[in-house]
């Protein structure tokens, strides 16, 4: 059986089983808004039983991939709608909102929550259950039924024809059932084994990027080991994490004169990349200062295209709106850790 985790590691696994919503509600009672339909950003917090930050951070890491399966911003007028029946806080001028397959595309992403790791068992199990047992196929059966079509033809055709039609006749009932039975037959065949090795192919590709991810992993050590590091050991290790993710000229500038870039690489379609490493301890904060010191100098002395501020502590509020003003990819602490643990950032693809 497949391991929990492999969920959090692989879209496509979690896109074989998004249809399955039925499991949240073998752990826990999901509520829902007066529509029936959706939730919330802090129900969906409550469900897991994890902080409403940890909920937008996924948002933010995995919005293409939520908003696929669902999430959106409620408007204007859902807002006022959910506001007069006390399902929104009367101060709010917006809302996100989850449907149950949002929530289960939550659960398979969320990675420190109990009740999260609990609706992956659940899911995984009820998959185990579900998986269909061998039949007998029709295509088995195809050699008699054309046996029995043949002489069903026959002993209509024999009394109105002498004998030296038979073979005539014979030649004609196969070829009609031939045309008419067996090759569709073989159509649908030939395409269904198209389809199933396609799938296989992209399961193996799957299976591949996992066990690679899991190598890579136990190299890489958690993120106690990078907060281990002293900074040009965690420079190094950025520095392989762009390699690993197919960035091309990786060079560690970091030391004295670097002016504030300790990483210059080149992404797959040639942007220019530029790197600060903070390490810090997980108490510390990244605050607006440090991004905007970062911004001028990534995009005057370095031309970026591409401006990555990746650190082993959380941003401040202020620090993370400025990062998004001026275009540089905030790599928190979760942010990192999924990183570290074989998701590429989207700012390289």
């Amino acid at each position: 059986m497949v391991n929990e985790m492999a969920l959090v590691e692989s879209r496509a696994l979690r896109n074989g089983v998004a249809e399955r919503t039925e499991v949240l509600d073998k752990v826990k009672t999901v509520s829902l808004l007066p529509d029936g339909l959706h939730v919330t950003t802090r129900m969906v917090a409550n469900y897991f039983e994890v902080a409403e930050t940890a909920i937008r951070s996924m948002v933010c890491d995995h919005r293409e991939e939520l908003e696929s399966n669902g999430y959106r911003l409620a408007t204007s007028e859902e807002v006022s709608a959910f506001k007069a029946l006390t399902s929104v806080d009367r101060f709010a001028s917006k809302a996100a909102l989850f449907t149950r397959r949002t929530v289960l595309n939550v659960a398979m992403l969320l990675r420190d929550s109990v009740v999260a790791r609990q609706v992956r068992t659940y899911l995984l199990n009820a998959e185990e259950m579900q998986r269909p047992q061998p039949v007998d196929n029709f295509v088995h059966r195809l050699a008699t039924l054309i046996d029995d079509r043949i002489v069903e033809l026959l002993a209509q055709h024999m009394p109105a024809h002498t004998d030296s039609n038979v073979a005539q006749i014979a030649e004609a009932t196969c070829r009609t059932t031939l045309g008419r039975a067996v090759v569709p037959l073989l159509n649908v065949a030939v395409q269904s084994g198209s389809e199933h090795r396609a799938r296989l192919e992209t399961l193996e590709g799957e299976v591949t990027h996992l066990r690679r991810v899991l190598r890579e992993r136990e190299a890489a050590g958690s993120m106690g080991a990078l907060d281990a590091m002293n900074p040009r050991q965690f420079e190094q290790h950025i520095a392989w994490l762009c390699r690993r993710d197919g960035c091309d000229r990786v060079t560690v500038t970091g030391g004295h004169g670097d002016t504030g870039a300790d990483i210059v690489a080149y992404a797959e379609d040639g942007r220019r990349i530029v790197v600060q490493c903070k390490s810090r301890t997980p108490a510390a904060t990244i605050t607006s200062g440090d991004v905007q010191q970062f911004a001028g100098m990534a995009k005057l002395e370095y031309n970026a295209d591409i401006a990555l501020l990746v650190a082993t502590c959380p941003f401040t509020r202020d620090a993370l709106l400025l990062a998004a003003r001026h275009d540089v990819t905030a790599v928190h602490r979760g942010l990192l850790e999924s990183w570290n643990s074989g998701t590429k950032l989207c700012s390289l693809n």
